[in-house]
């Protein structure tokens, strides 16, 4: 049994921020990350062209600002490089290959137990890990598992499904008839890249998306710190109406409720076009409503259209898996693994226990979180335990 002050499930970009942040007020910390590096999402399970979404001095970490060179809008490799240096210059160690078995509170000890298979060992022995700690950190997220829909007859489909994340490019799928199932930010830009790359390319868009350029995306930014949000998406709309005009046409509806808003009550993000809406407006890129079923390689929508597709590829999101090794907590997560309070009260529950990357509210959020913890960690620790910084 190991003891520390702070334990951090998860070294993704939310893990690393609180890391890094507890790191600077010499709280000790350990972070157990389940795959063989940290930031895998990003590192192992994206597509080669992912840009982030909103311009760098939105999307920074914690006490490190992205290089003056960096671009704007930073690609993947940027990015990656980027939490390389991070990493290393905030002293951050995770223990990879550790899966979180458990995690309950014990309220004699006030201490919590974590028992983690080890999958690092030799020889391919799983051995049994128990941690305590004062406090935990959940820092999973909320993309930890990839989500496929449940559609009768996608077992016995006769071509090539997969999730988004395992989306590499479409090379591979160059001549073929493919579809994407998912019009947020990843299914758009992937039916963009398999144009690009020569594919018949098809995608299904069953609800209602704001359809917004990279530029419209900045000025809102920037306005939100000034305008209440009301006020913000209802200049935002106004803009991609003119950009875009009647969507509803090639069978993209807009939300009654305004981008910003979604996305701080929902948490569902205004689709940022790279290029995808001009090919479907010239029908290079076809529209789809929702799936009814599969039969082989013949998929029946909803509208009683039927189409053969070589490939299926599903950009319908993500899960937490919280609740599969969290016990109890359940008034800070519900039975989703997801939070049960709201912004701005969200990341600090009872007996110790926080959370870091589940506030929607992307990198920006992980930045706040992370330092919010960080601090109230210390506020507490630094009597108990004589911290002097």
């Amino acid at each position: 049994m190991e003891e520390t002050v702070v334990i951090i499930v998860g070294a993704g970009p939310a893990g690393l921020a609180t890391s890094a942040c507890l790191n600077r007020l010499s709280i000790p910390n350990i972070v157990l990350e389940r795959e063989d590096c940290y930031a895998s999402l990003w590192k192992k399970r994206s597509y080669d062209r992912l840009k982030l979404h909103l311009p760098k001095q939105f999307c920074h970490l914690p006490y490190m600002d992205f290089p003056p060179n960096a671009p704007t809008y930073v690609p993947r490799k940027g990015f990656i490089y980027y939490l390389d240096n991070y990493v290393s210059h905030f002293g951050i160690t995770p223990r990879y290959l550790r899966s979180v078995e458990s995690a309950i509170y014990d309220l004699d000890a006030e201490k919590w137990q974590i028992v983690v298979k080890n999958m690092a060992t030799t020889d391919n022995v799983i051995e049994t890990e128990v941690y305590t700690s004062r406090f935990l950190v959940v820092a999973s997220g909320e993309n930890s598992q990839g989500t496929i829909p449940d559609i009768d007859g996608l077992d016995s489909y006769g071509g090539e499904y997969i999730h988004s994340n395992q989306y590499e490019n479409g090379r591979k799928f160059r001549g073929k008839d493919v579809l994407v199932v998912g019009c947020g930010n990843s299914g758009m830009e992937i039916a963009y890249d398999l144009w690009n790359w020569g594919a018949n390319t098809s995608i299904v868009v069953r609800n209602p998306v704001h359809v917004l350029t990279k530029e419209m995306v900045k000025m809102a930014m920037i306005m939100l710190q000034y305008l209440p949000c009301k006020a913000v998406d209802k200049i935002t709309v106004a803009i991609s109406k003119l950009k875009y005009w009647k969507l509803s046409k090639y069978g993209i509806q807009r939300p009654k409720k305004g981008p910003f808003h979604l996305k701080e009550t929902s948490g569902r993000s205004p689709v940022i076009d790279v290029g995808t809406i001009s090919k479907i407006k010239s029908e290079e890129i076809k529209v789809l409503p929702g799936m009814k079923c599969i039969r082989d390689k013949d998929i029946v929508f909803t509208n009683g259209e039927t189409v053969q597709f070589d490939a299926i590829i599903f950009a319908t999101g993500y899960k937490s898996t919280v609740r599969n090794w969290l016990k109890g907590s359940y008034e800070t997560f519900d039975e989703e693994g997801m939070l049960r309070k709201s912004f701005p009260y969200h990341w600090k529950g009872r007996n110790g226990i926080y959370n870091v990357g589940f506030s929607r509210r992307g990198l920006q959020g992980f930045s706040s979180d992370a330092q919010n913890i960080a601090n109230d960690i210390y506020s507490n620790t630094t009597v108990a335990l004589g911290f002097n910084n």
